[in-house]
């Protein structure tokens, strides 16, 4: 019998984290959910606690901490608050893997730690490699932890490329759905609501996710990404609109072959892949009938309609500091767009201006990476 794998889910109340605990839920036998954290949900948080009983959880936010407490009080299960406690609570020794699902720039710091203390990695925060990619890239194999993803699109990718070591992967093709606008005009664009742009029409994802959707911006973290997941040139990611995302992503090899992964949308697939690799479990999903299905189509993304995406590629190609200062002005301008703060063609207009404005550097620290995040934040709150 298979010793069960001990999983700490960072993030476990948002979308990715609640589908990971399904996946746990449908293999008690392989899987152990030890550690749970939540950055302001605590109700869930203390609703998952009890069904689970983890060794221990962390509520971010140091505000909820007594309420967590004393509702878990008849439990054996530790208590913790605050950003230090998400630092500590990765490195226990009990933890097998390590489900970073935490949303934006809040995953890096918790993720570095786990790296350092020798985790298998199942990779679900784009920010993490979108901010610091040569970091951690460069930690992963100082310290041989496993980076798996878990985005449906570069799990796709790293599906395909099993068993193909030492072969070269001429392109990678990187589908995108388009969100709910890739149909729309810029007059259209102009007007839209956030509410209009939390519609997506495939995926279920948290609010600021699909915003990064709506705006094809997730499409360009996901780009950086592939190229630090697997070290190829961002000239050699195709971005492919794929409206029906059937197909997730692609590899095309040196000898003109292209292999695919598909499956029907839906994230507990590539999460049980992450946790289960390099085996393939059972799994209660619906599955793909390519006879219901029987269309697929594919087209080019629209880049000045789009800027969010050509401005991924700006940055990754400028490289430093640069993807760091785009990735907190979006994190700033998606959430002011949540709020009715500005209009959704504003986003990239924040997010140029910051990236005209951030002095360049190459230093690829975590404290590097921790001012340019501060200070672009606060250049880009200025701007709005």
């Amino acid at each position: 019998m298979k010793q069960k794998k001990q999983i700490a889910v960072l993030g476990s109340t948002g979308s990715i984290g609640t589908q990971t605990l399904d996946v746990v839920r449908q293999h008690p036998d392989l899987f152990e959910a030890r550690i749970l954290t939540a950055g302001v949900n605590a109700d869930k948080l203390i609703e998952q606690a009890r069904e689970f009983v983890p060794d221990a959880v962390v509520i971010a936010d140091e505000s909820k901490y007594d309420g967590v407490q004393q509702a878990l009080e008849d439990l054996p299960i530790k208590v913790y608050a605050g950003k230090q406690a998400l630092n500590d609570v990765v490195t226990l020794p009990s933890i097998d893997i390590v489900v970073a699902a935490l949303v934006g720039f809040a995953g890096l710091e918790p993720t570095v730690n786990a790296i350092k203390a020798h985790k298998i990695i199942a990779l679900a925060n784009k920010e993490t490699l979108v901010v610091a990619g040569e970091l951690m890239t460069r930690l992963a194999l100082e310290y041989h932890a496993p980076m798996i993803p878990v985005d449906s699109e570069h799990s796709a990718i790293f599906q395909s490329l099993v068993g193909e070591d030492g072969n070269s992967i001429e392109k990678i093709l990187l589908t995108a759905s388009g969100g709910p606008f890739r149909n729309s005009t810029m007059a259209e664009l102009a007007s839209v609501t956030p509410a209009q742009a939390l519609a997506h029409p495939n995926w279920n994802m948290g609010a600021k996710i699909t915003i990064d959707s709506a705006t094809m911006m997730n499409k360009g973290f996901e780009m950086i990404e592939a190229k630090w997941l697997f070290g190829v040139k961002p000239s050699d990611i195709e971005i492919v609109v794929h409206p029906e995302s059937l197909i997730h992503s692609a590899v095309q090899f040196s000898d003109g072959a292209i292999k695919a992964q598909l499956a029907m949308p839906d994230m507990r697939i590539p999460i049980q892949y992450a946790l289960s690799f390099p085996d393939r479990l059972p799994l209660s999903v619906e599955r793909l009938d390519l006879f219901r299905f029987n269309k697929m189509t594919f087209t080019k993304p629209d880049f000045e309609k789009f800027r969010c995406l050509a401005l991924a590629f700006r940055a990754i190609e400028q490289g430093g500091n640069m993807p760091c200062a785009m990735n907190a002005a979006n994190e700033v301008a998606n959430l002011a767009f949540r709020n009715g703060r500005i209009g959704f063609l504003q986003i990239p207009e924040i997010i140029e201006r910051v990236m005209e404005q951030t002095v360049f550097s190459n230093e690829a620290t975590l404290e590097a990476y921790i001012e340019c995040d501060r200070a672009s934040r606060l250049l880009a709150e200025s701007i709005i």
